[in-house]
């Protein structure tokens, strides 16, 4: 399987990309990891409507140039569907049974993901309906899918 993290703007925090490269390492033996980063729009303090909207179209056709049509995409959206640990390990699982052998995640910049990449997507996955640093969204995503592989293989995991 292959899984592709493609994420809007740098992770500029140590911590992270430490964090990062931990889970890289661990997912190495279950999957094929790549992210690509697209970069972001600087965006100003109190950008109206009108400019928040044309910065999420810019990434958003930055984003959509790396969406392989064979690929199974998934949009972090905070209007997405939530779904528990098992639930996530078990639709992973059904996507790779499926024949799927490319999955995409997206992760979207500071103020989201725009319309056309939401409407892209095939399934729409909500961590919560509170707001994260997406540059911690990319740790959490990862962490996660590594517990659904572990979970997929029967082997213990930390709940």
């Amino acid at each position: 399987m292959k899984i592709t993290v493609l994420t809007v703007g740098k992770v500029k925090e140590k911590f992270y990309r430490q964090a990062i490269e931990e889970f890289q390492k661990r997912l190495s033996r279950y999957c094929k990891l790549e992210i690509i980063e697209v970069p972001d729009e600087k965006t100003l303090d109190h950008a109206s409507e009108t400019e928040e909207r044309l910065i999420k179209e810019k990434e958003g056709q930055r984003i959509l140039k790396y969406i392989k049509e064979d690929a199974w995409v998934c949009a972090l959206a905070i209007e997405g569907k939530m779904l528990d640990s098992v639930e996530l390990s078990e639709k992973l699982e059904q996507m790779g049974i499926g024949g799927v052998s490319h999955m995409i995640f997206v992760i979207g910049g500071s103020l989201g993901l725009a319309d056309e990449v939401l409407k892209s997507a095939d399934f729409k996955l909500s961590f919560s309906k509170m707001t994260f640093p997406h540059q911690l969204m990319r740790v959490i995503l990862l962490e996660q899918i590594y517990r659904a592989y572990r979970i997929m293989q029967g082997e213990p995991y930390h709940k």
